[in-house]
């Protein structure tokens, strides 16, 4: 980037003025400070958090990742207030389930028959889906490809196995469940590869909004679980983008 930059100044194309805004650290919006070096830091772009931002501040932020040539993630955002930031970028696209707000600078990766692997993510019921497709789709904006596991948990085990090989050949898997937690360490004692666990606040009064399972995963006896927080689909999605970048170097990146 510093090389077209300064070849543009040279030409002429670019002012002084104009190629140091291009290089700056952030870009200050006066209620938001935008990383735009965050890709080159940690290999992608800077997410947005939304819940607590207005419309007005998502749509100033987004439009300056954008601007960049960044691909735009915007996590925890309501219907209602997507639909106003839709108004002003009719080309992103949200995911209501997840909660997510996306626009993609590339096509994502339709499958893994490049060699290039995959993350599975695995819910345990169906009431967990809010927070697995949180993971799910961060993944895939992240530049991975997903393969989805749903409604296998450990109270019929026999769906989960059935389904053995296809999670054993994924290079990450994000495993998402409530209640008691139990399925992380199930599909860690069954695979060879990274298992991310993710708790959700799923469950009856003794669960305390998610801190059973949380508890569980974190006494696991399996080895190779990693546990992120409580209902944070968003983590699980991003650790497991990035084990999958480092499995799959030269793959695609955003």
């Amino acid at each position: 980037m510093l090389d077209d930059v300064l070849e543009q100044v040279r030409s002429g194309a670019l002012s002084v003025a104009e190629a140091k805004a291009r290089l700056a650290a952030f870009e200050d919006l006066g209620f938001a400070k935008v990383d735009h070096q965050r890709s080159k830091r940690q290999g992608f772009p800077e997410i947005v958090y939304g819940e607590g931002k207005t419309a007005d501040h998502i749509i100033s932020i987004a439009c300056a990742l954008q601007a960049r040539g960044s691909s735009v993630l915007v996590t925890r955002v309501n219907k209602e207030k997507a639909e106003t930031v839709l108004r002003a970028c009719p080309d992103y696209s949200y995911h209501e389930t997840a909660r997510v707000l996306y626009w993609k600078k590339e096509q994502m990766p339709a499958d893994d028959s490049q060699g290039q692997g995959y993350v599975a993510v695995i819910a345990a019921g169906t009431s967990d889906l809010r927070v697995a497709e949180e993971a799910a789709v961060t993944a895939e904006v992240l530049g991975s490809t997903v393969h989805r596991i749903y409604d296998v948990g450990v109270a019929g085990i026999h769906r989960l196995l059935s389904h053995l090989e296809e999670i054993q050949q994924a290079s990450v898997s994000v495993v998402v469940a409530g209640m008691e937690g139990a399925l992380p360490s199930v599909v860690g004692g069954l695979v060879s590869h990274p298992v991310i666990a993710v708790p959700t606040s799923v469950g009856y009064g003794a669960h305390f909004q998610g801190l059973s399972a949380l508890l569980t995963m974190l006494n696991s006896c399996a080895s190779g679980i990693s546990v992120v927080n409580i209902d944070n689909g968003f983590g699980g999605g991003y650790n497991a983008a990035l084990i999958h970048q480092l499995v799959h170097r030269g793959g695609t990146r955003t």
